[in-house]
């Protein structure tokens, strides 16, 4: 491999555009082709940035251009595209989701695994930017050195999501089965999803409650209240919603020894005198209760972070080998979470996992099929 990563992107729209800004930032990559369906759009980044222009990702694949690329197109190709870039033996760097449901995700994972056999060195990365942000890093930092101790309950309250009528309108693939495979699960929040998960792991059992079209006139989910039951006992709410404003995104984590609490951009950590699990079998008191002690954790901000650091970080796995901020199989575990909670709703159960993907893919088919925006 030579020092200098060849980098496509497949898909120009929003978060593309953002891509080729960052990738033009990155010394040991170089931009050398682009592609969108839309003839113009893909002609004229071309034309800004000196990359070959195209209009199907099978020809870029094929075009012996790139090395690498990121797939920014909408979600239900994020499979084919990942799954012939590796046919090809291109590098992956995918944008969240991984994939609508479970099982494209299986195929593109098990594409990867095949592809490895005659390329050991690919590199396949999620764009799990989030992952970056230093109150992040910090929050994953005091969960993982133990001064919890015993984690009891995590609540996640995120509804800054906040998103009007005429957003939804703006597009006719937008909020519907069949253009984006579900609402607020699968477009807003994959990254608190993968948060979730990355922070907490996978629980046991789901009940998801998803209100479909509540405050909006659409198809898809815009409100939901999901419950949590992990292996080591801790419950955990997963709670998010279109429809607030003012929003709020709160991260509230109970253990033994205190509690941590993520609001406003402010990281609060109580810390108990003793275990509460401890003190409360222990106590003679009937009343008792156990000091604690809150402090509020100093953070620093000023370090790289973001979509350019991923990039950059992907290509360093390419040419030297070093370690990625996202695996792509990585991408299944919040895939996996909107799957569940979605099926539990569906079905108006809990949901024990892993759950048979076939089972969540039926239940979205059967809503493609009633979908008011159908491809032809």
């Amino acid at each position: 491999m030579n020092d200098i990563v060849r980098l496509g992107i497949v898909g120009l729209g929003n978060i593309g555009r953002r891509h080729v800004e960052n990738v033009q930032g990155i010394p040991r990559a170089k931009l050398t082709a682009v592609c969108d369906a839309v003839v113009d759009r893909a002609h004229e980044f071309a034309r800004q940035t000196g990359a070959a222009a195209y209009t199907d990702y099978n020809d870029m694949m094929a075009s012996g251009t790139i090395d690498a690329v990121i797939i920014a197109v909408p979600h239900y190709d994020h499979a084919p595209v990942a799954v012939a870039a590796f046919a090809a033996g291109i590098h992956v760097l995918c944008e969240k989701p991984l994939a609508v449901h479970v099982a494209d995700a299986d195929k593109i994972i098990t594409a990867y695994e095949q592809a490895k056999e005659q390329h050991p060195s690919l590199v396949f990365a999620m764009m799990f930017n989030e992952r970056t942000f230093p109150m992040h890093l910090k929050i994953k930092e005091i969960l993982s050195s133990g001064t919890l101790g015993q984690l009891i309950r995590a609540t996640w309250i995120n509804t800054k999501w906040f998103r009007t009528q005429a957003y939804y309108d703006s597009g006719s693939w937008r909020a519907t089965w069949e253009g984006e495979g579900g609402g607020i699960l699968t477009n807003q929040c994959p990254h608190n999803l993968d948060m979730y998960q990355w922070l907490f792991g996978l629980p046991q059992r789901i009940r998801g409650h998803a209100h479909i079209g509540k405050y909006h006139d659409i198809e898809v989910e815009d409100e939901v209240t999901a419950y949590f039951e992990h292996e080591n006992g801790m419950i955990g709410h997963f709670i998010v919603s279109t429809a607030e404003s003012p929003g709020t995104n709160r991260l509230e984590v109970v253990g033994e020894y205190g509690k941590l609490v993520f609001e406003d951009d402010q990281l609060r950590l109580w810390r108990n005198e003793q275990s509460m699990l401890v003190y409360s079998r222990e106590t003679d008191a009937i009343w008792g209760r156990i000091q604690a002690n809150v402090e509020t954790i100093d953070v620093n901000r000023d370090v790289p972070s973001g979509h350019g650091l991923v990039a950059a970080q992907f290509v360093d796995a390419i040419v030297d080998h070093t370690s990625l901020i996202a695996k792509g199989h990585e991408g299944l575990g919040s895939v996996t979470l909107a799957n569940g909670i979605m099926l539990s709703s569906f079905l108006d159960r809990v949901i024990e996992l892993p759950f048979d993907p076939a089972l969540f893919e039926a239940e979205l088919q059967a809503r493609i099929e009633a979908s008011r925006r159908r491809r032809g």
